[in-house]
């Protein structure tokens, strides 16, 4: 089953397509600035950013996960996705990413919480959560200004290459 097409006022938010592996691989898999703070890369290769779009789309359809593409003016600038949904507690994590072209124009704030209202007020889920690595400032804001409160930090939890970052959690309630 398809996953709602979503609207601000600036950008559209539409369901992950196969289309999108190529300039997500383009885009964050081969620059490095865009894994700075995750220690992880699912665009590495076109390969793999293939095979990541396709997992998307199909716990997409499974109703497991809500994978959007967020486009301002037809042009893809990043992705929101809610994943790991635990229909027992209503607990759904959240990520969020911008090119690093679009960085500053506050995609990120805009996309999370268009997702966030949807996942809250039409979804039903009742705790969405996030971390950032504690020096990401550009992800810590736009947690923030979505509304989403920090609740824990982990300490020296998120380790990327040779740097170790402390993982600061946050959660949105409804």
């Amino acid at each position: 089953m398809p996953i709602a097409q979503l609207r601000t006022r600036r950008l559209t938010l539409r369901q992950i397509c196969a289309e999108d592996a190529p300039f997500l691989h383009e885009q964050f898999g081969l620059d490095d600035q865009m894994h700075t703070y995750t220690g992880w890369n699912p665009y590495a290769t076109l390969e793999q950013a293939r095979a990541t779009v396709q997992t998307q789309v199909e716990e997409c359809e499974s109703g497991l996960s809500y994978c959007w593409a967020v486009e301002t003016d037809d042009e893809l600038v990043g992705t929101v996705s809610a994943y790991e949904l635990d229909p027992a507690q209503s607990k759904i994590e959240v990520g969020v990413s911008i090119i690093r072209s679009a960085w500053g124009r506050g995609f990120a704030t805009e996309a999370l919480a268009c997702a966030l209202a949807y996942l809250a007020e039409q979804e039903g889920i009742r705790h969405i959560v996030a971390w950032a690595a504690s020096e990401n400032i550009g992800s810590l804001k736009a947690l923030t200004k979505t509304g989403m409160q920090q609740t824990s930090v982990e300490k020296n939890a998120l380790r990327v290459g040779d740097q170790t970052f402390d993982k600061v959690w946050f959660e949105y309630q409804r």
